[in-house]
């Protein structure tokens, strides 16, 4: 086996789309293999930081909406004890079987 990266098929089914690829990485001095890959490091970056200020201003916007109903997310010590004995009863085997 050989150790050399195998270079990216670089086949484009339109002409002109791979003379502006040729041509812009010409532009920056870099081959058409390494143009397209930061291209695409370049655009994936760009969408996880859409995503990533799309969910901080999510959290903004939300945050204070789960802090005004704390009693939604953090059940109450009778409702924790409830879901521990009714837990303990399933393992245990004394709850009823449906018919």
């Amino acid at each position: 086996m050989s150790s050399s990266p195998k270079a990216m098929n670089l086949r484009f089914p339109d002409p002109e789309q791979r003379a502006a690829i040729e041509a812009a990485a010409k532009k920056e001095g870099v081959s058409m293999q390494e143009y397209i890959l930061s291209a695409a490091y370049a655009r994936a970056t760009a969408v996880e930081e859409a995503f990533l200020t799309a969910f901080r201003d999510s959290m903004t916007f939300a945050g204070p909406a789960f802090a005004a109903e704390p009693s939604i997310v953090d059940p109450s010590a009778a409702q924790r004890e409830a879901e521990r004995q009714a837990r303990q009863a399933l393992e245990s085997g004394e709850q009823g079987h449906a018919a």
